[in-house]
């Protein structure tokens, strides 16, 4: 079944057991790695088991696993062609709404 599909309660199990995968291949107890990478035993053994786990978790495995790459793979950088860049002047840092002015509870768009 493709990733696309999956619940994020999936996902995290699917993540969990891809790391311990690597884990296992770079030759490493879960104390061993857990010790590397400055996490406690048990929040290596929750991100394995997809029992969630934070995102500085999360990292600090892929670094004692000499993995931050995997980054890249997870959240390319998006790519902006050369033309698109002059058109727009700079590249934008976050998406505005137009603006609206608050009457009572609702809002009105100004034309």
């Amino acid at each position: 079944m493709s990733l696309l599909f999956k619940t994020p309660d999936e996902l995290q199990a699917v993540l969990g057991e891809r790391l311990r995968a690597l884990r296992l291949s770079r030759n490493f107890s879960q104390r061993e790695l857990a010790d590397k990478a400055g996490v406690s035993l048990r929040a290596l053994h929750n991100l394995e088991a997809g029992a969630g786990s934070t995102i500085e978790t999360f990292l600090r495995i892929l670094k004692a696993l000499n993995a931050v790459d995997a980054i890249d793979a997870l959240v390319p950088q998006p790519k902006v062609s050369p033309l698109t860049l002059l058109k727009m002047g700079a590249v934008p840092r976050r998406v505005r709404r137009k603006q609206a002015e608050v009457t009572g509870n609702r809002y009105q768009v100004p034309r």
